[in-house]
């Protein structure tokens, strides 16, 4: 509480609303306080989007280069099965879909959009749905697959893309799925397919049984094929067809991840931005709040007087 002496040496209190911040000054210096607290909050959010976007931007274009590699892999195998005539075999059919994620998030809506055409389809085919399998490659398809179609999940693979992929890692999948004792008709690899440094397309992949193969009639023109020579072959295509397509999938994720950051980057500045006027133009109104209190108390003295 603050007191002035008069001249006659009595110590009197002055008037309230002259000396006194109101309610108005109060709520203006928390909310000043909120407003500073809010910024540097959002300033250390935009520090690590931007961090973030610079180490995936080096991932991405590390992740471009050994895409050209690969695609060396991918193409022979892709040629092989979308070019087999294969004749339908009869009874009910054994489906395969390999989701191809990350186990990592922040890249949009990369992951999500393979789980969402992975779900869209098992939906439509709701009589196949029972003998439908699912390889969820990466804990994001692990995770969103595992909520709805449980009992669906064959095999889940992760520590996918805390180092680069090598084809050591597609054949090491290719060999758990002939192993798991699970014989499909056909199977679709989904994986989101790179355009460029902003865009990609969430495709699909075809690939048929080593049983499939055999019925081909690109095949039966040989006249003696060993059934586990056929099989090699199959793993083989297997692994090479799915070591393109999560390099595919890698190369956009880091795309996406680097413009899903970027957009954040700039997001925050433009917050930034927003808050420091709102911070200036609210310090201004606890100023000008002050000074006229300050004058109506000069005033208030000088009318006693």
């Amino acid at each position: 509480m603050s007191f002035v002496v008069k001249a006659s040496g009595i110590l009197q209190q002055p008037a309230a609303a002259a000396l006194l911040w109101d309610a108005t000054s109060v709520r203006n210096m928390a909310t000043l306080k909120d407003i500073s607290r809010r910024l540097k909050s959002v300033k250390s959010i935009q520090k690590i989007t931007k961090s973030m976007k610079m180490v995936s931007a080096a991932k991405y274009a590390k992740a471009e280069r050994e895409l050209r590699a690969a695609r060396s892999y991918g193409v022979s195998a892709k040629a092989f099965y979308d070019n087999l005539e294969v004749e339908k075999s009869e009874g009910p059919q054994k489906h395969l879909y390999i989701a191809a994620t990350s186990d990592r998030g922040l890249c949009g809506a990369a992951n999500s959009s393979i789980i969402k055409n992975i779900r869209n389809q098992m939906v439509e085919d709701k009589s196949t749905a029972e003998s439908t399998k699912v390889i969820a490659i990466g804990d994001k398809s692990r995770a969103g697959l595992a909520r709805t179609h449980a009992p669906n999940l064959l095999l889940s693979v992760n520590e996918i893309g805390k180092r680069p992929i090598v084809f050591g890692d597609a054949s090491a999948i290719a060999q758990q799925l002939m192993s798991s004792g699970f014989e499909f008709d056909t199977a679709d690899i989904v994986y989101n397919k790179f355009k460029s440094a902003i865009a990609y397309t969430t495709s699909r992949q075809k690939v048929l049984s080593s049983e499939a193969i055999q019925r081909s009639k690109s095949i039966q023109v040989y006249d003696s094929t060993d059934a586990d020579v056929l099989r090699s072959f199959q793993e083989f295509n297997l692994a090479s067809v799915l070591f393109y397509a999560m390099k595919e999938n890698a190369t956009a994720e880091q795309s996406s991840r680097m413009t899903a950051m970027d957009n954040a980057t700039k997001n925050a500045g433009e917050l930034i931005n927003k808050l420091t006027t709102y911070y200036n133009r609210t310090r201004q109104s606890v100023i000008t709040t002050e000074l006229i209190e300050i004058i109506s108390g000069a005033a208030a003295l000088e009318q006693k007087n």
